[in-house]
């Protein structure tokens, strides 16, 4: 069954990259929205707005996107020869992604007090939150070409 996947390798690279550039927009994008939400007014037609907004980039974007990353590299993983498990890079990039899966949990989690309107939050840690998807996504960028270890 697992060697069937090999003609397939090219497609599933291709739909892999193609599923973590959409997801990563997302990352980057959900919380600056949140950063802008937090100076609408409560029950404005702006923070309503910005609802719609949120809800629609994390239900039709982000998280058929993270789906689709983590079916497709599955898929890679599952083909042999693709990953050398002695290799160091491997874990600290299977770490990153979780990092990455778990920031798009806390961002799900912020998006629903935004939309209950009960965001505590100041506009600075959305600001800061921003940065972390950025340097996961490096280190897992970094480990993917450049294998340091």
């Amino acid at each position: 069954m697992i060697l069937g996947f090999l003609p397939w390798l090219a497609w599933f690279k291709a739909l892999h990259v193609m599923s973590l550039i959409a997801w990563m927009a997302g990352m980057f994008y959900l919380p600056r929205l949140f950063v802008y939400h937090c100076q609408a007014e409560r029950g404005s037609a702006e923070s309503a707005r910005f609802k719609v907004m949120e809800r629609k980039l994390l239900r039709q974007i982000m998280n058929p996107a993270m789906i689709c990353t983590f079916l497709f590299g599955t898929l890679l993983v599952l083909t042999p020869g693709t990953v050398d498990w002695h290799a160091g890079w491997w874990y600290l990039k299977i770490v990153s992604v979780l990092g990455l899966a778990g920031f798009h949990g806390a961002c799900a989690r912020w998006r629903r007090d935004f939309a209950e309107d009960r965001n505590t939050r100041p506009e600075n840690f959305y600001r800061a939150a921003n940065e972390i998807p950025t340097v996961l996504m490096a280190v897992v960028v970094i480990m993917v070409i450049v294998r340091p270890f």
